[in-house]
């Protein structure tokens, strides 16, 4: 279920969405934790779409700077919005890259089809159209290979490398995205943060782990508790992330291929 934004975020939307005007866009949706019923101000990103008529030009690439480069007067919240902008004839194709703001500079990156199909289901619309008329459903084979394919060349080489592991985003978003594969493989479903925390000790991850990220994203639990050492934690984390990965590739890996 969508949730109404606090005062902050519902500022920095509809500032946002009257920079976007000179833009003229077809659509503005949300995904993530805003549309999933999931988000946290402060601690929760943005994760938004914009659908352009025109073609993503230089000048357009300009205006787009602009809009964000504004939004940074608002406060800090302004850095977690992240945005990618399509157009009607580009919408299609979960590979093509696509100009995103996000972490306070541009870049190109997909629409996933996680994201996709995010906005099928539960996508919020905060301008114009649907995401249903304007981009392609994705199948069900289609997810699946996705998710296997990010465990597998993603996040499996991620866990290697220690270094990673000391920083808070790393260890909730690698324990978070397997439960989520995990989920969505077995059922098709998608599933929020939360959803994905209370199912983790039942997949055998660490339930120390588990606290620390419920801890920092929802507050729960005692707050004058230690925090977790992050060396130990990162330890953990890839100990259990390492096994649970290899299993789930070798388990539904050939299935997506098949």
């Amino acid at each position: 279920m969508p949730v109404t934004p606090g005062a902050p975020t519902a500022a920095l939307l509809d500032r946002f969405l009257v920079g976007l005007r000179a833009l003229a866009p077809v659509a503005v949706w949300a995904h993530g934790s805003l549309a999933g019923g999931d988000y946290q101000e402060g601690v929760s990103d943005l994760d938004l779409i914009v659908v352009l008529e025109e073609t993503v030009s230089l000048a357009v690439v300009r205006r787009v700077i602009g809009v964000h480069r504004a939004l940074r007067a608002t406060g800090p919240l302004a850095c977690k919005l992240h945005c990618t902008y399509l157009t009607p004839h580009t919408a299609a194709g979960a590979d093509r890259a696509h100009l995103t703001w996000a972490h306070d500079h541009v870049m190109r990156r997909p629409v996933t089809p996680v994201t996709r199909r995010e906005l099928h289901a539960f996508g919020r619309v905060l301008h114009g159209a649907a995401p249903g008329g304007l981009l392609p459903p994705v199948p069900d084979r289609e997810l699946a290979d996705f998710v296997v394919r990010d465990q597998a060349e993603f996040w499996r080489p991620a866990v290697r490398k220690a270094q990673l592991w000391t920083r808070d985003i790393w260890v909730d978003l690698g324990l978070v995205t397997h439960a989520r594969a995990r989920v969505t493989i077995e059922d098709g479903r998608l599933i929020s943060k939360r959803e994905a925390l209370d199912l983790l000790p039942g997949f055998g991850a660490p339930v120390e782990v588990v606290a620390d990220i419920r801890r920092r994203r929802y507050r729960d639990g005692d707050p004058a508790a230690p925090a977790l050492d992050v060396v130990r934690r990162g330890e953990l984390a890839r100990g259990y992330l390492g096994p649970a990965i290899d299993g789930f590739v070798a388990a539904h890996g050939a299935v997506t291929r098949s």
